[in-house]
């Protein structure tokens, strides 16, 4: 997330377009400059579908090594990646690339599904060939207006990657608030773990600086600025109204575990694909009030 945006996946999952690629955040906008693909590649002989010397994987996505590489560790899905890349149709339409002198870097999970799983298998400075299919590209039925239908071949070159932080410890406390919590009028409980030095609260009006993590009740953890490496910096008014009411009972240096009832987050049907549903449970740092 850039420092100033407001995390929507506080608000809402976003999916953004950027240099043709689709990415996925599911916490946090992160808004990146949309760059039309100009460089006349041809697009490869194989394009239209995967040879058959190529591996498969169960979910449907193919690949060849194209320049192999001898490295011996692989990027996960929390690391940041910097990627060169080329996208055809399966018709041969390049749609976008990315050289090597202006590459593309993200964070792996913000990425395509079929990135997601075939970064994934690569090591630094390899090249590979994936055939997408259009379940973990972009639909048959693309909701962004420009994305590409159908099936999709990249050209992927691994240039390097950074190994995100480990991610922190699942809460013991997770699936529900203990009796020691305290809880407010609207149904979000919360515990401090830390006590900070801090006077000032933040009003619902506020700019906040926080490192913060949020799981699901069955543990699983959907975002997190720790494992990003970096805190985030928004407006308490543009994030779900559990951040809202709750990030104003904390001060500077305080640690918060709050759980927060799906109808002050997502929802407990969300609307948008990727969002978590029900109670979530956000561990919060407040490290300045802006």
């Amino acid at each position: 997330m850039r420092a100033a945006a407001a995390p929507k996946s506080l608000t809402r999952p976003a999916h953004i377009p950027v240099n043709g690629v689709m990415f996925t955040n599911g916490s946090l906008v992160v808004v990146l400059v949309l760059a039309s693909a100009t460089a006349d590649l041809s697009a490869p002989p194989d394009g239209a579908a995967a040879p058959p010397d190529a591996t498969k994987t169960p979910s449907g996505l193919a690949w060849k090594v194209l320049k192999p590489a001898h490295g011996g560790e692989h990027p996960g899905l929390n690391d940041r990646v910097k990627i060169a890349f080329t996208g055809w149709t399966a018709d041969g339409k390049m749609f976008d690339s990315m050289p090597e002198s202006k590459p593309a870097e993200f964070v792996l999970k913000n990425s395509l599904k079929g990135w997601n799983e075939g970064v994934q298998l690569m090591v630094k400075g390899e090249k590979r060939r994936f055939w997408i299919p259009a379940a973990l590209a972009y639909g048959d039925k693309p909701r962004k207006p420009g994305m590409p239908a159908g099936p999709v071949v990249f050209d992927v070159e691994l240039l390097d990657f950074i190994k995100a932080p480990a991610p922190p410890t699942v809460p013991e406390d997770v699936a529900a608030p203990p009796k020691s919590a305290k809880k407010t009028a609207s149904g979000i409980a919360y515990r401090v773990l830390e006590h900070g030095t801090g006077k000032e609260h933040p009003t619902a009006d506020s700019t906040v600086q926080v490192h913060y993590t949020g799981w699901t009740t069955d543990g699983k953890m959907f975002d997190s600025s720790v494992t990003r490496g970096a805190p985030a910096t928004f407006p308490l008014r543009n994030v779900i109204a559990g951040w809202t009411e709750g990030v104003p009972l904390m001060v500077v240096g305080d640690r918060t575990r709050f759980w927060i009832p799906g109808k002050l987050a997502y929802g407990d049907q969300p609307t948008r694909p990727g969002a978590p549903a029900g109670m979530l449970v956000f561990e919060i740092q407040l490290l300045a009030i802006k």
